[in-house]
C-alpha cells in the first residue's frame, strides 16, 4: 500500500523530525522518505493540511465481549472503533465468557484478530475466572502471545493471593495489571463520597478505598522485589502514594482513564448512568492532581477503558445500572478537551503504554515500519449514531460536538482515512 502524506507535522520525540512540517512517503508498510517529496502517479496522496503525524496509539485497558458478550463488542466492531479513535494496537481484557485464561483462548482472539490493521493483544487473566482463588495459567499464555495478566475490573481482595501472583509472575518477567479497589470500604457504593453523594442521597465510594488498596499492592511489589501496574487510579491520594512509591525505587507504573481527566462528580446530578464508571468520577481537586501526575512522570499512560454496553443495561435506573462507557472514539477530544498538548498526548497515548508491555514502539523515520496516527486538532466533528462505530451506544457524549478529529490512521501495510 503506497502512500504519501503531504504538509504533516511530525509529533515524536523520538524522532530527528520531530516538529518538524514534511511530507511522509510509504511504501510496502515502511517508510521510504521524510523531507519535501513529490508524489508519484502511482501511490494515494494523503494532504494532512497541517495536522500532526504520532506514532499510532496504544490502548493499556480495552475490553469487548468476544468471547460470550459478542452483542456488546465484538472484535470487528472493536478494531474498527480502534481505528476512528486513532488506535493501531490495543491490549484486550480477559472479562468475556468465558474468561481467557489458557493458552487456548489466548490463541483463539489471536487467531480472530488476525490480517487487522490494529494489532489486538490478548491480556490473560490472573485467577481463574477472575474469582482469586486458584492462579491461571500464565506462564502458558505468556508462551501464546499474552502480553500481560489482569481480573480486569474485578480487584484482587486476598493480600495473601496477591503476593503469590507477584512472585509467580516475577519468575518469567510478567506484567501484572490490578485494578484498586478494596470493597470491605467500597461497599455497595455508586459514586464518588463526598458532599455531593450526600445531596444526590447515593452511597458514596471513599477514595480510601482506591488508596488502601494502592498502598497494599506498592509494599507487596517492594517486599517482592518485582514490578506492578496500577489501573484506572481516579484520586489526589493515589498520584501522591505512587508518586513517592516511585522516589523510594518501587517498580510501579500506572495509567488514568481519559474521562476521568474531564469529567467530575458534579455531572451526576440528573442521574444519567452513561457517566457511571468504576472508579467512579470524582471531584475537581482530583482532575487536577491527576494531570499534575501526567506532566511529572508520575502517571505513566492514559487509557480509553473502553466498556461497552447493551442498552437494557445502561438505560435504567442509576443503582442497578452496569459500570462503563464506549471511549475508544472519544480518547482524543477528551485529551484535548484537558488541555494537553501533542507532545504529551503521543508520550502516555503511543510511547510508554508499548514500554510498559516491552513491545517495540513505532518511531517515524526513514526505514522504519509504517504504524502512525494523523490527528487534527481543532478540527470538529459530530459524535452521533452515524458517527459510532462501536456495537455499543452508551456513551454521555453521543449527540455532542467534539474538538480534535482523527484524520487516517497506518499499520501493517493498511491504512483507514476517517
Amino acid at each position: 500500500m503506497n502512500l504519501l502524506v503531504k504538509n504533516v507535522t511530525v509529533a515524536d520525540p523520538q524522532s530527528k523530525f520531530n516538529n518538524q512540517q514534511c511530507d511522509i512517503r510509504v511504501e510496502n508498510g515502511k517508510i521510504k522518505n521524510i523531507g519535501k517529496l513529490i508524489a508519484d502517479k502511482s501511490e494515494t496522496i494523503f494532504d494532512a493540511q497541517g495536522a500532526f503525524l504520532t506514532p499510532g496509539f496504544f490502548d493499556l485497558n480495552c475490553a469487548a465481549g468476544d468471547p460470550g458478550f459478542e452483542t456488546k463488542e465484538d472484535i470487528q466492531t472493536l478494531t474498527a472503533t480502534a481505528k476512528a479513535g486513532g488506535f493501531t494496537g490495543l491490549a484486550l481484557l480477559p472479562q468475556t465468557n468465558p474468561v481467557v485464561q489458557s493458552k487456548s483462548q489466548v490463541e483463539y482472539i489471536i487467531n480472530k484478530a488476525k490480517n487487522n490493521l490494529v494489532d489486538v493483544l490478548p491480556v490473560g487473566a490472573i485467577s481463574q475466572n477472575r474469582e482469586a482463588k486458584e492462579l491461571a495459567e500464565l506462564f502458558d499464555m505468556q508462551q501464546a502471545g499474552a502480553v500481560a495478566f489482569s481480573d480486569g475490573d474485578k480487584a484482587l481482595q486476598d493480600d495473601g493471593f496477591m503476593s503469590r501472583a507477584l512472585q509467580y509472575a516475577k519468575g518469567f518477567n510478567a506484567l501484572l495489571m490490578v485494578h484498586p479497589e478494596n470493597k470491605s470500604i467500597a461497599g455497595k457504593s455508586q459514586i464518588n463520597e463526598s458532599k455531593n453523594s450526600v445531596l444526590l442521597g447515593m452511597k458514596g465510594l471513599p477514595a480510601l478505598a482506591e488508596e488502601m488498596h494502592i498502598a497494599r499492592d506498592i509494599f507487596l511489589a517492594s517486599y517482592n522485589e518485582t514490578k506492578i501496574h496500577i489501573s484506572n487510579i481516579s484520586t489526589a491520594g493515589a498520584v501522591a502514594l505512587i508518586r513517592k512509591a516511585k522516589k523510594d525505587g518501587v517498580q510501579v507504573s500506572c495509567d488514568v482513564t481519559a474521562h476521568h481527566l474531564v469529567f467530575t462528580e458534579e455531572l451526576l446530578s440528573d442521574f444519567d448512568s452513561n457517566y457511571k464508571v468504576k472508579p467512579p468520577l470524582r471531584g475537581k481537586a482530583d482532575v487536577k492532581a491527576l494531570i499534575v501526575g501526567l506532566k511529572d512522570g508520575t502517571i505513566d499512560a492514559i487509557t480509553s477503558q473502553h466498556r461497552p454496553e447493551e442498552i437494557e443495561f445502561k438505560n435504567v435506573e442509576f443503582e442497578i445500572a452496569h459500570y462503563g462507557i464506549i471511549a475508544l472514539q472519544t480518547v482524543v477530544p477528551l485529551l484535548i478537551k484537558a488541555g494537553l498538548d501533542i507532545g504529551l498526548i503521543t508520550e502516555k497515548l503511543a510511547v510508554n503504554p508499548r514500554k510498559l508491555l516491552n513491545l517495540l514502539v513505532p518511531v517515524i523515520e526513514e526505514g522504519a515500519e509504517a504504524n502512525f496516527t494523523i490527528l487534527n486538532t481543532s478540527e470538529k466533528w459530530l459524535y452521533n449514531a452515524a458517527s459510532n462505530y462501536s456495537r455499543s451506544a452508551n456513551s454521555p457524549l453521543l449527540g455532542a460536538e467534539l474538538t480534535g478529529k482523527v484524520k487516517l490512521v497506518y499499520n501493517n501495510n493498511q491504512y483507514w482515512e476517517g
